[in-house]
């Protein structure tokens, strides 16, 4: 990557979805032109846009719910993403008391203040409180604070947010939940279905109500279900619906991740990492959602006392290696179902693409062996990361 005379960025790379060489052309925020070369690439490394993420529940030590958040906190975990390719993601806070989720929404919009963490941030995602209280399908979440939706109470969470919040995921069985849904996609709110124990008839309510999501489908449930009568066929095979998946290698195995994406296909299907504080932490026990976990040397994160898998470790960059792994997908495939796919089913129609007009988030890595090592990554224009 060069700097021309005019300060326009130069970038001559291996387009991640041709194999072509290329030479994009950046001017301030925005991708100006993308032009393909007869010559060939001599660093080898590929471009692609900036992967999306919008399942993040903190990262490098900081937690996104934790009462002391603040900007110089939120800034250290927006520039250990950086380092993995993440130039957009959604802080998610999960279910908990009214009074904590007030804070932590406060803390998100205060640390939104600062004009570069802004451009990462699209908006926020509130996971429940508003799933299933049964156990199992609660998953880690704080039973004690599962409860039925409530525009009202919602709607203090989101002035508290400054308006931010762009996705809720909940039960679609609770009570109440019709005319939630629908005040959401009135009011521009995309609506995801997770740790539910629904029954088709009420997934299929849901979508007609507006939902559009599945949230780590295959995760959020309880050991033991029915084979034939559970959630998961019936968000698999609505097509309104696109799943996320958790491909970290240790919430779904290698055949469901392959099953899910050619049941889905490549565009009704996206990649979520579900991190918590502990990514970038050293291998340990700690208190994590006022229980203790176990985080292995190999990324598992699990709650002993409920015998539940806790959140994730690994970056979203794992999953895209995953789904060439197991799914057989090739490297653009991959990169989709953290571009472009994210891109469309959260509405972010100005990124998420290599196109010209589009803003210039890009990431230049290698490529080895299904490996990608980040070299450098680009916000709207700017290199906010570099290897070298």
């Amino acid at each position: 990557m060069k700097e021309s005379s005019s300060g326009r960025l130069i970038i001559e790379a291996v387009h991640y979805l041709t194999g072509s060489p290329v030479i994009i052309t950046v001017e301030g925020e925005r991708i100006a032109s993308i032009k393909k070369t007869s010559g060939t690439v001599s660093s080898g490394l590929f471009v692609s846009p900036g992967l999306i993420d919008n399942q993040v529940n903190g990262y490098n030590g900081v937690d996104f719910s934790d009462e002391s958040l603040d900007e110089e906190s939120m800034m250290l975990a927006v520039e250990a993403l950086w380092k993995e390719g993440v130039t957009s993601f959604l802080p998610t806070v999960i279910t908990n008391s009214h009074k904590s989720l007030i804070r932590n929404f406060s803390n998100l919009k205060k640390a939104l203040e600062n004009d570069i963490i802004i451009k990462s941030i699209p908006g926020f995602h509130l996971e429940g409180p508003y799933i299933s209280p049964l156990e199992g399908f609660y998953g880690c979440h704080p039973s004690q604070h599962v409860r039925k939706p409530s525009w009202d109470e919602f709607m203090e969470y989101q002035k508290t947010a400054g308006g931010n919040i762009m996705e809720v995921t909940l039960a679609p069985e609770l009570d109440g939940t019709e005319s939630f849904i629908r005040l959401c996609r009135k009011n521009g709110v995309i609506v995801a279905i997770g740790h539910t124990n629904a029954s088709r008839e009420q997934i299929s309510a849901a979508v007609e109500w507006g939902a559009r999501i599945s949230t780590h489908l295959g995760n959020g449930c309880a050991n033991l279900i029915d084979r034939h009568r559970n959630p998961f066929w019936p968000q698999l095979a609505n097509d309104l619906l696109t799943i996320s998946v958790i491909a970290d290698g240790h919430h779904l195995l290698p055949e469901e991740l392959k099953v899910f994406y050619k049941v889905k296909g490549p565009g009704n299907m996206i990649l979520v990492s579900d991190v918590t504080y502990l990514t970038g932490m050293p291998p340990g026990k700690y208190v994590y959602l006022g229980s203790e976990v176990v985080y292995t040397d190999d990324g598992l994160v699990r709650n002993p006392a409920l015998n539940c898998l806790a959140g994730a470790s690994l970056p979203l960059r794992t999953g895209v290696e995953n789904m060439m792994r197991f799914a057989g997908c090739n490297l653009g495939e991959s990169l989709n179902l953290v571009t472009v796919n994210v891109a469309r089913v959260l509405g972010l129609t100005d990124r998420g693409v290599l196109e010209p007009g589009k803003r210039a988030d890009l990431i230049l890595f290698e490529l080895n062996d299904s490996k990608i090592s980040v070299r450098q990554t680009i916000l709207a224009g700017k290199q906010v990361f570099t290897s070298a």
